[in-house]
Parts: C-alpha cells; structure tokens; sequence
C-alpha cells in the first residue's frame, strides 16, 4: 500500500559487473527504479537474473559498478564499509529465506542482536525486543531456541529481528521459499500487515506468483533491465 508519492529508495542508472576469471559478467545494466514510501514491492525473475544482486546494493551489502543508489535521500554507492555498517544499522531490515538465527541464543537474543550496534541499555534492548516479538506474534516464546520452533516460527523471529530498529525499509529476500503452503501464507499476511497497518515500506524478492499477488506492486527483472510487464 503506497502512503503517499514520497520516494524512499530510488536507484539509478546502476550496472553490476563481476570479473569471472578473464570474463566480465554484466548482471545489471543500467537499471533505474523509484520506490515510494510505504510500498510493498515484489521483484520477480527468472534466476539469474540479478534480483538479490539488486536488493544487496539497495541494502548497502554490495556497491554498483556505476550509477546510484539513494535511500532516504542519501546516496550510498561511495560510503566506506564503517559508514555502511551504521548506514544499515539505521535503515535497513532484512529478512532470508532461511532464517539465520543463531541456535545457541534463545528468541530474545536473536532478536536483541542488531540492537547490539546502538547505545541502548540491556533493559531497552530487551523492551524493544518484546516489542517487535509481540508484533509477529511471539511474545511466548521468548525463551525458546531456534530448533525448538516450526521454520515459520523462526521465520517470524527473523521478521522481529529485521524490524527491532524501525529500519526505513525491509528488504526480503525468498522470504517463503524454505516454507509450506500454510506458513507461507502466514509469513505473508505477516508482511503485508506490517505494510498497511505499520506503513513499513517493503522489497521483497520472491519467484512465487503466489507471493508477489500480497504486493501492492511487482517489477520484473529480465537480462539486467526492469520491467512493470511479465515477460513473455
């Protein structure tokens, strides 16, 4: 759900280009998109195609060849790695398709993590914590470890932990792919929850038709270039 005509994130004109061996592989070329405050985005395409390439550069995991990356209004292609480490700390939530939560912490823990980077106190992080554990529906499970809990339970807790900070935009990648029908549809009601009654603006990355139908829109990536229509 769009909350107005704001732009959160907007990239522009960025390549990708890795070096295999002698070879350059151009994954994105020349790639432009506006995302508005407030939207829940679906990225489809066939694999390959360079879509987590994508949210990792919009995500300050990876920088652009050429071209830019602005978030908030604050380009982030010439940050160092420190100023992007706090950049993420500050902006951005991300979810994976398969969890990545440590089996050695319990659920608060797990989610108490990227508050680690911030000034607060035990008992502030804890209190956010629950916060964002109440939001996915996990307030009584605090004391339970990962491998105690059904993968949309973890996944939950992966959402809690992307969201603990307030990030400006929540970037999913497969965030159903490891998952059941039912979980799935759980995970996804979760999302678009979280977009329409919390305004949190989301990317997410999905190849399920099922999924990218929760967006409020969908954009396909095809040889490097973006487009609103689905490829023939």
């Amino acid at each position: 759900m769009r909350e107005n005509n704001e732009v959160m994130g907007r990239v522009r004109e960025v390549r990708k280009t890795f070096r295999r061996g002698s070879e350059d592989i151009q994954v994105l070329s020349g790639l432009s998109l506006e995302v508005p405050r407030g939207e829940f985005l679906a990225l489809m395409g066939p694999s390959g195609s360079g879509k987590s390439t994508l949210l990792n550069l919009i995500g300050g995991l990876d920088q652009p060849t050429s071209g830019t990356v602005e978030i908030e209004g604050e380009g982030i292609e010439r940050m160092s790695s420190r100023e992007l480490a706090a950049w993420r700390a500050r902006h951005i939530g991300l979810v994976f398709q398969f969890y990545n939560l440590l089996p050695a912490l319990n659920v608060l823990r797990n989610v108490e993590l990227p508050l680690l980077l911030t000034h607060l106190s035990k008992a502030e992080r804890r209190r956010h914590a629950e916060i964002a554990l109440d939001m996915v529906g996990l307030s009584h499970r605090l004391g339970h470890f990962p491998r105690q809990l059904s993968g949309g339970e973890q996944q939950r807790v992966g959402i809690a932990r992307a969201i603990v900070t307030d990030p400006s935009i929540l970037l999913c990648d497969e965030p159903t792919g490891d998952l059941d029908r039912k979980s799935a549809d759980e995970i996804l009601g979760l999302l678009q929850a979280l977009n329409q009654e919390h305004g949190k603006t989301i990317i997410m990355v999905t190849h399920d038709p099922h999924a990218s139908a929760r967006a409020s829109r969908t954009v396909y990536l095809n040889k490097g270039r973006l487009s609103e229509e689905k490829p023939v």
